[in-house]
């Protein structure tokens, strides 16, 4: 059998998103894929830090992080790209200029707007983080601020299109549903890791997979012939992908890889 690269998001795929909880047979499927030879990468929307050990201690051969911003492969990052510092700055300015709550992502740290009380859903972020044990206590307004990618929440104060006007030149924005975005620079997609991926290891498009379950998933499903839906994801990918597995919590990721034949 051909070697194959096989990409999963994580939360909603591996990890359910409500219970927090990476069923059992998802974590065999994925080490048995692997142990039959195939290359297995994480590629998600989470910054490096921000993957947890449950989620290493499957066992992948490497981690695509940040919308392809960083890629880490044999102990090492073999790509790594974040937002220069003045850069940040100006967004920090035109974020609180339009009334806009957001979480700042950065290689080791998350950065919070310390200076106000923040939206219900970056709240409970906040809480969730300071559960798992994360520094939540880094701010906007630090003096060396570099962070690689960002989310962002609007309200009926913000002026989102104002935002996106000015990010246009440099950052996609993509848009998760209800008020929440992810803001990513251009030229970096979870598509871009898959592509730097295929060149590092001469493996070809069509023995590429990816599975995942929301609108930031969209350019790597688009960019693979063989990409998977899990049927708990938004329903709009369902017409956009090749395959739907079932949901999560169900064995989705198991009967997805032996619908392929990869395990």
């Amino acid at each position: 059998m051909k070697r194959k690269m096989i990409f999963f998001d994580i939360d909603g795929t591996i990890v359910d998103e409500e219970t927090h909880i990476i069923p059992e047979s998802a974590i065999k499927a994925i080490r048995k894929a692997r142990e039959n030879g195939h290359l297995v990468f994480i590629n998600t929307g989470r910054t490096f830090f921000n993957v947890t050990d449950d989620v290493r201690e499957i066992g992948f051969d490497g981690y695509v992080c940040g919308c392809g911003t960083y890629i880490f492969f044999d102990g090492q990052p073999v790509l790594a790209k974040s937002i220069p510092h003045e850069k940040c700055v100006g967004i920090i300015k035109k974020l609180r200029e339009c009334k806009i709550d957001g979480l700042l992502e950065g290689l080791n740290d998350f950065f919070f707007d310390q200076t106000k009380a923040l939206c219900a859903e970056l709240a409970k972020s906040k809480s969730d983080f300071e559960k798992r044990g994360y520094n939540t206590t880094r701010s906007w307004d630090e003096p060396d601020i570099v962070f690689d990618k960002f989310v962002t929440w609007t309200n009926e104060e913000s002026n989102l299109e104002s935002f996106k006007e000015y990010i246009s030149k440099d950052f996609d924005y993509i848009d998760r549903g209800g008020n929440f975005g992810e803001i990513v620079i251009k030229g970096f997609s979870k598509a871009t890791g898959i592509k730097f991926l295929q060149d590092y290891f001469d493996v070809s498009i069509e023995d590429c997979y990816a599975i995942g379950d929301s609108n930031n998933d969209l350019p790597m499903l688009q960019y693979v012939p063989n990409s998977i839906a899990m049927g708990n994801s938004t329903p709009s990918l369902f017409d956009k992908v090749s395959f739907v597995t079932k949901d999560i919590m169900d064995g989705g990721i198991e009967y997805a890889l032996k619908h392929y034949g990869i395990i």
